[in-house]
């Protein structure tokens, strides 16, 4: 996934996309911090190569609280400055102006991002306990400002009349209705309660997101050498690895992460444990304890639902949908209850493979959720002669990183050149940061920072996000792009080995980087994205992986070096569509039940309820979970970017399969040049500077069609 690095109003366009994940307490009083603004390392302007580089080997806590004070009031001066200007409202002195104000404070954010994502700690989560509503409070100043949303109205209806370049027309279409969307037409009485329920739920999020990083970091299954049965080598190894780290020698660690908690599900022979560590995981943020995230669900519902009550719509996904692809949660839901059903069936289906393979081991079970993985993968083998753990031995972390460099090159003319110099500081010495170069002129493009590996701290799952966009408006600004992964690190001189999920995974966040490298806009804030489409283009690089360009030049055995066999691969092509039911229903039921919660009247809601109520309507099948249970679902309760808007995984899915058909269809293939200056210019190159179903349509020639995504699950095609 995406993640919306916390940044001023202007570059995220909406308070409402924050994502709070951790929070902290200061560690030194304000009065006695005699850093000024120029001295406070966390403010000041970047320097070194690169057009200048986070100084993230000057990271110090006890610099945050001061810099963020300083950093506020300085970009609120600049936003008073903007809106008390006499001078006539135009495009330069008000909607450019703020694209060019709150740089402190972007440059700030950068480093809370970090401490927020990579490198929390207990310290820094008290801090961001207490800033998360101050920042709300500094949003709600910048939303509110009379004057100011006088000023870009003013300029917004002029521009209705007099159209301005396309650039500038979609900026102001934009940043009028963001204000819009966020109150700004509200009368003071309504502003002032619509503020207090964003100071109230930014604080509600940090609190979710340290409830479930509690859990995470504090539920670890260990076990002996005697319960390893089934259990592949690497991840033995990165299991004992993981328990040496936390000072438990001679045992074996299972963390409570997809990374760890899935391949153990899927391998180990050992029931029990296979139900233990599933409890534990799928129980995150719901041990009715003081870090149980149910009352908080309740609460941010309720708050949302008041909030755009105050603007007169019905339910929070109907305002938050207006802006998006999908416009109103039907659309939304009407994609969502096309695939449904036929996923249902599926998974009927594979239950049915599953419980036969049971009986005839005699295994006495009934199929239930810590089952599914662990049959799952004896039918893929039964029925495809396919071993995941053999596929791994192909899928070495550092190979792949070339792969994903080799396609950039060939699709988007990009070098990557590796900076192993001190010229360029990191956060943690797992990080390792590229130039990325025009292959052709040379000119320097940006920087890629890859963070691959779990660790204490850092949150799970994977994403993407960037501590410098692109821009134009006075001299180009070079991107400074980041992927963050929780891969399990091996043993010294072992290769980190991934499964072919988490190969696809890593191609998938490479995309958003891609994004970001490639953007061609002029103004920041149009780098900005509709939630419904950015996952788009990162989901259709995944495709990547599956050609034989790929495959041939870096799935090698990380042993013997040799090419993966092609009959191999043919075993993975041929089980492209294998799970699929689970895959889809997992990952459906989080999204029907965000739009549940979101277009429900939320007064009585009790989520543990109310999921297992909804579930069960919808007919959710006994044998799945839903891939991010409610107490858990950062996506929607961390903050607000995919908050009604998870289904959009979906819908870019819908144009995803719709474009790789039509690199099946070309002359070229997957790198075919005409349709690959198509994808750059018309799909990445843009971001949110031209409307995503114009720029789909000038890829394509056409609107997305379903029947694509249904061929690629192997579902039934509509109406075919």
């Amino acid at each position: 996934m995406t993640k919306l690095t916390l940044k001023p109003l202007k570059h995220y366009l909406g308070l409402t996309a924050i994502i709070l994940f951790a929070s902290c307490a200061d560690t030194k009083n304000d009065t006695e911090n005699t850093n000024t603004m120029n001295e406070n390392p966390l403010l000041a302007e970047w320097t070194g190569p690169y057009q200048g580089v986070p100084a993230f080997d000057k990271m110090d806590l006890e610099d945050l609280k001061p810099a963020m004070d300083t950093a506020m009031t300085s970009h609120l001066n600049e936003i008073d400055s903007i809106a008390n200007n006499p001078e006539e409202p135009t495009f330069e002195n008000t909607i450019l102006a703020m694209e060019t104000a709150g740089s402190e404070i972007n440059r700030l954010f950068t480093y809370y991002g970090i401490w927020s994502s990579n490198m929390s700690t207990p310290e820094f989560r008290e801090i961001q306990a207490e800033l998360s509503p101050k920042i709300s409070e500094y949003n709600s100043k910048i939303q509110q400002n009379k004057a100011l949303f006088q000023r870009i109205k003013t300029v917004y209806e002029n521009a209705q009349k007099q159209p301005l370049d396309t650039e500038k027309q979609r900026l102001v279409k934009l940043t009028y209705q963001e204000f819009e969307m966020n109150g700004a037409n509200l009368n003071e009485e309504d502003k002032k309660r619509f503020a207090e329920m964003n100071k109230e739920l930014s604080s509600l999020y940090t609190k979710f997101s340290n409830n479930v990083l509690h859990d995470e970091e504090n539920y670890v299954t260990y076990i002996t050498k005697d319960q390893l049965s089934g259990l592949p080598g690497s991840f033995i190894n990165a299991a004992a690895k993981a328990a040496s780290d936390r000072g438990r020698e001679s045992e074996y660690a299972i963390t409570n992460t997809r990374s760890s908690m899935d391949p153990f599900l899927t391998y180990s022979d050992e029931r029990s444990l296979r139900e233990k560590v599933w409890r534990t995981y799928y129980s995150r943020g719901d041990n009715q304890d003081e870090y149980d995230n149910n009352e908080i669900i309740s609460k941010i519902l309720k708050l949302r639902h008041e909030r755009v009550q105050l603007m007169g719509y019905e339910n929070f996904a109907q305002w938050r949908l207006q802006d998006r692809m999908a416009k109103k949660p039907e659309n939304a839901m009407e994609l969502m209850e096309t695939v449904w059903p036929a996923a249902l069936a599926r998974v009927e289906e594979e239950v049915t493979e599953m419980q036969a393979i049971a009986n005839a081991e005699n295994a006495n079970i009934t199929i239930e959720p810590w089952d599914y993985r662990y049959y799952a993968e004896k039918v893929r083998k039964d029925k495809y002669d396919l071993d995941s753990d053999e596929v791994k031995q192909y899928l070495e972390l550092n190979n792949l990183t070339e792969a994903i460099f080799y396609v950039a090159g060939e699709l988007f003319n990009y070098n990557f050149i590796p900076i192993t110099d001190s010229s360029v500081p990191v956060f943690h010495e797992d990080v390792k940061v590229w130039e990325v170069t025009d292959k052709s002129s040379g000119v320097h493009i940006g920087l890629f920072y890859l963070d691959p590996f779990a660790r204490q701290g850092k949150r799970s799952g994977a994403w993407a996000t960037q501590y410098r966009s692109h821009a134009n408006y006075d001299e180009k600004r070079t991107v400074l792009a980041s992927n963050n992964s929780n891969f399990v690190k091996a043993p010294e001189g072992e290769s980190v080995l991934i499964s072919w999920d988490d190969a696809e995974t890593f191609f998938h966040e490479f995309g958003h980087a891609l994004h970001y490298l490639s953007s061609n806009v002029t103004y920041p804030t149009l780098n900005g994205g509709v939630r419904d489409y950015t996952e788009f283009q990162s989901q259709l690089l995944e495709r990547w992986l599956y050609t034989d360009e790929v495959i041939n030049r870096f799935l090698k055995h990380h042993k013997t070096g040799e090419v993966i066999p092609k009959s191999l691969v043919a075993k993975i092509k041929n089980s492209s569509t294998f799970n699929q039911g689970f895959a889809t229903t997992e990952f459906l039921a989080s999204a029907l039940m965000d739009m549940k919660y979101h277009t429900t009247d939320p007064s009585d809601i009790n989520p543990r309820k109310f999921e297992k109520e909804t579930l069960k309507e919808l007919g959710m099948p006994e044998e799945i979970v839903m891939r991010h249970r409610s107490p858990h679902f950062g996506h929607v309760f961390s903050g607000e970017g995919y908050a009604t808007a998870y289904y959009g995984y979906m819908w870019a899915d819908v144009l995803t399969s719709d474009a790789a058909e039509a690199f099946e269809e070309a002359p070229g293939g997957f790198y075919d040049r005409e349709l690959a200056d198509k994808l750059v210019n018309y799909l990445f190159a843009p971001r949110n500077a031209m409307d995503p179903t114009e720029a789909y349509k000038k890829f394509r020639g056409r609107d997305a069609k379903i029947d694509a995504l249904m061929r690629d699950r192997g579902f039934p095609v509509p109406n075919e």
